[in-house]
C-alpha cells in the first residue's frame, strides 16, 4: 500500500485554527515554520518574550478550555505580518509585528469571548520560541511536529459508529496508507520524503481539546474517552523530529526506516 501525504497545516497562533499548505520546506531540528509562532496567555500567565519560558497549555487560551475558538477564522501573512480575525458577527485585521497591534488583536479576543478586565488576553511572540503543548518537555520536543494517520482516524470512526474530523487532531501532516494505529508503534523509526528525514519520538496523547466540533464549537464527541474505551490508551498520532530537511509537499509518497527503538 503507498503511504502519501494528504494534508498541511500549519497553525500560527496556538488554539486557532490552521492553514492548508500545498507544500513546506523543513530545516532539520526545527519545526513546522511558522506553526505555534503566537499565544493568546491568560492574565498573569508568566510568560515573559524577553526570557521565553515553556509555559503549561493551561495558561493560554485555547480549545480545550474555550471551546467557540473553534467558530474563530484566522488568517495570518507572515510576509506583512497582518492577522485576520473574523467570526459570524465580522472581523477586524491587525498588524502583530507591532506591539499596538499585539495589543488591538488582544482586544479582540476579549470582546469575542466576553471576557472582563481581568481576564484580558495578551497575544505574544517570542521566535524562535514555539507555543506547542510538549514545549514543556524539551527543546527538541518544542520543535516536533504532529502526524495523524488518516487511516487511524478512519477505524476510530468506524469502532465509535461516528464520523471524526481529523482536524480535530490538530496534525501539521496527515498521511494515509499505513495500517490502523501503526504509527503508535513507530516510535524510534524514520518516514523518508525525498530528502526529508522525519524520525518518531513519541505517541500523542489527547486531550479534552480534541472533544471540539470545529463547525459547531459543542463539545459532542467524549474522544479521549472513547479511545480509551476501544483501545486502552487515549493516543492519536505522533510527533516527529526533523533529521534531515528538503520539502514536503502534497500527494507525496512516503517510506518507513525501521530503526533501533529510543
Amino acid at each position: 500500500m503507498t503511504i502519501k501525504i494528504e494534508a498541511l497545516t500549519r497553525f500560527p497562533i496556538k488554539g486557532l485554527s490552521g492553514h492548508a499548505l500545498e507544500r513546506v520546506t523543513l530545516e532539520a531540528g526545527q519545526g513546522f515554520p511558522c506553526d505555534r509562532k503566537f499565544g493568546f496567555a491568560r492574565p498573569n500567565s508568566g510568560f515573559d518574550p524577553a526570557d521565553p519560558k515553556p509555559l503549561s497549555k493551561t495558561k493560554f487560551y485555547m480549545l480545550a478550555r474555550d471551546a467557540s475558538l473553534a467558530l474563530l477564522d484566522t488568517q495570518y501573512d507572515e510576509s506583512t505580518g497582518v492577522l485576520s480575525l473574523s467570526s459570524s458577527d465580522g472581523g477586524e485585521q491587525f498588524d502583530i509585528s507591532t506591539e499596538q497591534g499585539k495589543q488591538e488583536a488582544s482586544q479582540f479576543l476579549k470582546r469575542y469571548l466576553s471576557l472582563s478586565d481581568e481576564e484580558t488576553p495578551q497575544l505574544y511572540e517570542a521566535s524562535p520560541h514555539r507555543f506547542t503543548d510538549v514545549s514543556v518537555d524539551s527543546a527538541e520536543m518544542m520543535n516536533a511536529i504532529s502526524i495523524i494517520n488518516l487511516d487511524s482516524v478512519a477505524s476510530f470512526s468506524k469502532a465509535i459508529g461516528q464520523a471524526v474530523d481529523p482536524r480535530r487532531f490538530r496534525g501539521n501532516i496527515h498521511l494515509s496508507g499505513l495500517l490502523p494505529f501503526s504509527e503508535l508503534e513507530m516510535v524510534g523509526q524514520e518516514i523518508t520524503v525525498g530528502s526529508v528525514h522525519l524520525k518518531i519520538v513519541r505517541r500523542t496523547r489527547r486531550c479534552p481539546a480534541t472533544e471540539v466540533n470545529l463547525v459547531t464549537a459543542e463539545r459532542d464527541l467524549r474522544t479521549p474517552t472513547l479511545l480509551r474505551e476501544h483501545y486502552k490508551h487515549m493516543d492519536m498520532g505522533v510527533y516527529a523530529q526533523v533529521v534531515q530537511g528538503g520539502m514536503l509537499q502534497l500527494g507525496s509518497q512516503i517510506q518507513v526506516r525501521i530503526n533501533p527503538k529510543l
